[in-house]
C-alpha cells in the first residue's frame, strides 16, 4: 500500500510540474503513423515536440533525452534506454501491442506506459480477406495474364489456366478470438463458410455460429487457417512443422497478427512440398526482411509489408488516440494505462 501511495504522489507531482511547463515530446517513429498524408497540427499543439521518422536503438537516447514524453511504435525501451532518460514521465505507444517496452521496469521508474487500443480492426479484417481472396480468385495473377495480352489472343470469350476457390462453404479455423478475430468471423459467417476457433480462455465463449476446436481440430479441419492472437513466450514458433503436416493439402494459413508465431522455415518447406496450397502473409520474424528469408522465395505465398493496419481511416483513429492519451496524461486523468501498479 505504501509503495503504491509514494507512486501516486510522484505522478500527482509530475503532472502538477507539467502543467505549469511547456513540455517536451519526442515522436520517434512518426513515418509509420502518418508518412505526410495526415496533419500534425493538434499534436504539435500539446508542446514542444521534435519529429523523427525513424530512430535506430543507439539513438533513442539522444534524440529523446530532453523528453518529458516520447511516442513510440517500433522502437525498443528496455532498462538501458529508460535508464538513459532521466526525465522521461510518459511513453505512449502508437499501437496496440507494447511487447518492445518493459513496462514492469518503467512502471518501478515512476514512467506510464498507455497504448491506443481497437483503430486498426476493420482495416486487419479487410486485408486478410484480401489475401484470402489473392490466393483464391488470383486476381493479380490474371491481371497480369490480361496485360500481357493472353485474353486478347484467346479465341474463347473466357480463359483460365490456375483453379479459382469459392470460400462459401469452406471451413475457416482462427487461432485467437479478441476484436479482431470475432470480427474476422463475422465477415466469414456473411460468405457461409463454416467457422471454428480457438482462444487463450475458452470459457469467455464465441459468437454466434462460431465453434470451439482444439488445437487439432483446428488445424485439420481447418480449409483456411487465419491467425489472431498476440506472440507470446508460448506461442513463438507455434506454426511448426508438426502443425502443417496436420493441415490439409489444399489449405491455406493467413498471417496478420506476429510474424514469430510462425516458423517461417517449416511454412516454406510446406508451401514448397506442398504440404498446405498457400500462404497470405503480412508480418514476418524480422520487419523488413533479410533477402534470405526463405518465404520470400516460397511457392504461392503472397507477402504484403506489414500494412494490414495502415489504412488512412486506421492511422487517423491511431493520431486520434494518440493526441487523447496525451492530453489526458496532461490533465492528470491518464487512461490505457498499461502499467498501472
Amino acid at each position: 500500500m505504501r509503495k503504491i501511495m509514494i507512486y501516486l504522489e510522484q505522478q500527482s507531482n509530475i503532472i502538477a510540474i507539467m502543467k505549469q511547463a511547456k513540455y517536451k515530446i519526442s515522436i520517434l517513429d512518426a513515418q509509420g503513423m502518418n508518412p505526410g498524408d495526415l496533419s500534425w497540427d493538434r499534436l504539435k499543439a500539446l508542446g514542444d515536440i521534435e519529429f523523427f521518422n525513424n530512430t535506430s536503438y543507439e539513438k533513442i537516447k539522444f534524440r529523446a533525452r530532453d523528453a518529458d514524453i516520447v511516442v513510440i511504435n517500433k522502437c525498443k525501451f528496455d532498462k538501458n534506454i529508460i535508464d538513459s532518460l532521466p526525465k522521461l514521465k510518459y511513453i505512449c505507444e502508437s499501437a496496440t501491442g507494447y511487447d518492445n517496452i518493459d513496462v514492469e521496469y518503467a512502471g518501478s521508474k515512476g514512467i506510464l506506459v498507455s497504448n491506443v487500443r481497437d483503430y486498426s480492426t476493420s482495416s486487419v479484417v479487410q486485408h486478410v480477406f484480401a489475401l484470402i481472396f489473392a490466393l483464391t480468385n488470383k486476381i493479380e495473377y490474371y491481371s497480369e495474364q490480361v496485360h500481357s495480352g493472353k485474353w486478347s489472343n484467346n479465341e474463347y470469350f473466357t480463359f483460365w489456366d490456375f483453379p479459382i476457390y469459392e470460400i462459401s462453404g469452406k471451413t475457416l479455423g482462427i487461432y485467437g478470438f479478441g476484436k479482431i478475430g470475432s470480427k474476422v468471423a463475422k465477415i466469414a459467417l456473411a460468405f457461409d463458410m463454416n467457422v471454428i476457433a480457438n482462444r487463450k480462455n475458452p470459457e469467455k465463449g464465441y459468437i454466434e455460429g462460431v465453434k470451439h476446436a482444439e488445437i487439432d481440430e483446428l488445424f485439420s479441419k481447418s480449409d483456411i487457417l487465419s491467425l489472431h492472437a498476440p506472440q507470446t513466450k508460448e506461442n513463438t514458433g507455434f506454426i511448426n512443422e508438426e502443425k502443417l503436416f496436420k493441415m490439409k493439402k489444399n489449405a491455406l494459413l493467413i498471417n496478420t497478427a506476429r510474424g514469430k508465431i510462425v516458423d517461417e522455415q517449416a511454412l516454406a518447406y510446406a508451401l514448397n512440398n506442398e504440404i498446405i496450397a498457400g500462404a497470405g502473409i503480412d508480418v514476418l520474424s524480422s520487419e523488413p526482411p533479410a533477402n534470405s528469408n526463405p518465404l520470400l522465395t516460397a511457392k504461392n505465398c503472397v507477402i504484403t509489408p506489414h500494412q494490414a493496419w495502415a489504412s488512412i481511416e486506421s492511422r487517423k483513429r491511431l493520431l486520434e488516440g494518440v493526441i487523447h492519451n496525451i492530453t489526458s496524461f496532461i490533465e492528470g486523468n491518464p487512461v490505457n494505462i498499461v502499467n498501472r501498479h
